[in-house]
């Protein structure tokens, strides 16, 4: 596999059997504890449990999938002897109690996953944590409240980091959520601080979702297997710059489409009609394809282009050269021309980071480019050992709603985050943690 590739200097089996690598990213992972240093200890666990509850009627969870993926690391913090405190946000609650984003429904879903019982505590901070966390045996795991019911948690306030700390009494902190890694909120970077000010030397580690992150992520961006490629989508240039420039210097074949392609195709001179533009990023388009030339990489836009009289499912759709979009009409995928271009460019490729939809999927006229990449890099999966990275919310949406998730190498749960990585930036909720 993949991750076995990356190089460091040791690994450990956890209580799972699976032997999981001491360091991840340059920072310690949960492999590099030992027993001795949970047993008995309160762990502040930041995990991702942010799913999809139900809109009306009773509160459920509508979907276990993050619930289920941070078992791994609760369990072997309760093989251990750990006093597990879980934390996470769910939703936009902005700063107030919404009582639909109740972590409640959460903590019986883990409980079922866990098989014990798991406490949801009415608050993140205060007394009732305090007490909470007093009465816990070595291997109880406790829920605590929704972070985001507090302003300060999103603002990294330096009062309520001090309070997560204070009320938990944490000796150990454990990030497991890539998702939010991107951000310096108190639960991802204020709380460990507070810890390390009154115990310099509390461990301060990635989970094992986080551990596999880093591992695979980290990898691509600094020591990828050749030929290297990036399919990026989306609809706008302005939001990706950044990372499209970054991956100028790191990979070999720089393939786009989405949205942002009309603006590409203006800079070339073509009309693109009713399709989605940024008159200003034209200049930055055109930049963009002078650096990958001046650089080497092989930048591939579409050739064709699925065209629609409007943004409906009922549209009229007609399947046009890029260079014939006429007036009135408007882009909504790529074409068959093109499928078979990004098949025939991504054939001898090793390894492929693929974020941001071919185009307006989720219309079953328009979804063709999506789907059609995300079988491809499947197949090279597969069939020729590719290591495939897919991040964003929609190409992971896609690839899940095609049945394809289990036959990718890695399928990253943060769009943000895997954004800021891929262009080099370090991430605050990773800085945090202890240096391998």
């Amino acid at each position: 596999m993949y991750a076995s590739r990356v190089l460091f200097n040791s690994k450990r089996a956890t209580a799972s059997g699976v032997f999981r690598h001491f360091s991840a990213g340059g920072k310690k992972t949960l492999a590099a504890l030992k027993e001795a240093d949970v047993k008995g200890k309160v762990v502040f666990l930041r995990a991702d449990l942010n799913v999809p509850m139900t809109k009306e009627g009773e509160v459920k969870v509508t979907d276990d999938t993050r619930v289920a993926a941070s078992v791994p690391t609760i369990s072997a913090l309760k093989s251990m002897g750990a006093k597990v405190v879980v934390t996470s946000h769910l939703g936009r609650p902005k700063g107030k109690v919404n009582e639909r984003m109740r972590m409640a429904p959460v903590a019986e879903c883990l409980g079922q996953h866990l098989k014990c019982e798991v406490p949801s505590i009415d608050d993140c901070i205060g007394k009732s944590v305090t007490s909470a966390t007093k009465n816990m045996q070595n291997g109880d795991v406790i829920l605590l409240e929704n972070l985001r019911f507090h302003e300060g948690e999103t603002q990294n306030d330096d009062d309520f980091s001090q309070d997560l700390y204070k009320s938990t009494g944490a000796d150990v902190y454990v990030n497991d959520a890539f998702g939010t890694a991107h951000r310096a909120h108190s639960s991802t970077a204020g709380i460990v601080s507070k810890i390390k000010s009154e115990k310099s030397d509390a461990p301060a580690v990635a989970g094992i979702l986080l551990e596999k992150e880093l591992t695979f992520l980290s990898s691509a961006v600094d020591t990828p297997k050749r030929p290297f490629a990036a399919v990026v989508g989306g609809a706008k240039v302005s939001t990706k710059i950044t990372v499209l420039e970054s991956l100028l210097d790191k990979c070999d074949k720089l393939l786009i489409s989405g949205g942002m392609i009309f603006t590409f195709l203006k800079a070339r001179g073509f009309n693109v009609g009713k399709s989605i533009l940024e008159e200003d990023a034209v200049d930055l388009a055109r930049e963009l394809e002078e650096k990958a030339a001046a650089k080497g990489v092989e930048l591939v836009l579409p050739v064709d282009v699925i065209i629609a009289d409007k943004f409906d499912a009922d549209a009229f759709t007609d399947e046009v050269s890029v260079e014939r979009i006429p007036d009135g009409w408007m882009g909504l995928d790529h074409g068959p021309e093109t499928c078979k271009l990004f098949r025939d460019t991504l054939a001898d490729c090793k390894t492929i980071v693929w974020n941001g939809p071919m185009g307006a999927f989720e219309m079953a006229q328009f979804s063709t480019g999506t789907y059609d990449l995300a079988e491809y890099l499947a197949e090279l999966t597969e069939e020729k050992g590719a290591v495939t990275i897919v991040g964003g919310g929609d190409s992971v949406a896609a690839v899940k709603k095609r049945g394809l998730a289990e036959k990718l190498t890695h399928i990253s749960t943060g769009g943000g985050a895997s954004l800021e990585m891929l262009e080099g930036k370090i991430l605050p909720g990773v800085a945090a943690l202890d240096d391998a």
